[in-house]
């Protein structure tokens, strides 16, 4: 009897260690997928950059800045949480200080918008900067700011100057 309760003692110390060393490492693998380039801030929010898609002008026939090029330039804004996040007030930029502030936008949880660099009708998966300039390029940074000012996410776009 008492070789019995011991390989049960021993049984659920294994088990309560696995689980303790389960929620340990859970946080260190929840962050390793974001490689999102250089100076990426750890934040509050779950809120992230995603996918940025720059120099669509010269992937698709050169400098006519049709609103079709333009939009095809475009930078992704995710909510990796469960909940809805309002991002009334929050803006994402550039190194050139262009600048689009998001007006009564809820990201709902795990949900993706695009930030198109044109002009169209702004849905809830894609919103437009209304530019007719082009401003999204290989040497840029997109830092996107909640609504009191404090950085949540950067992202270097290819080569740094």
């Amino acid at each position: 009897m008492s070789a019995s309760r011991t390989v049960r003692r021993i049984a659920a110390t294994a088990v309560a260690a696995g689980s303790v060393v389960a929620v340990v490492a859970m946080p260190a693998s929840a962050d390793s997928g974001h490689g999102h380039g250089y100076g990426r801030h750890q934040s509050y929010s779950t809120v992230v950059l995603g996918d940025i898609q720059y120099g669509s002008h010269s992937r698709y026939g050169g400098y006519d800045r049709s609103n079709r090029s333009l939009n095809r330039e475009w930078v992704e804004v995710t909510n990796t949480g469960r909940r809805a996040v309002d991002l009334d007030g929050w803006t994402l930029s550039d190194r050139d200080g262009n600048r689009y502030r998001f007006d009564d936008l809820r990201l709902p949880g795990r949900s993706t918008v695009r930030v198109h660099t044109g002009r169209g009708h702004d849905t809830r998966r894609d919103v437009y900067q209304d530019s007719r300039n082009y401003i999204w390029n290989r040497h840029d940074k997109a830092t996107l700011r909640d609504d009191d000012g404090r950085t949540v996410d950067t992202q270097s776009l290819g080569y740094r100057r």
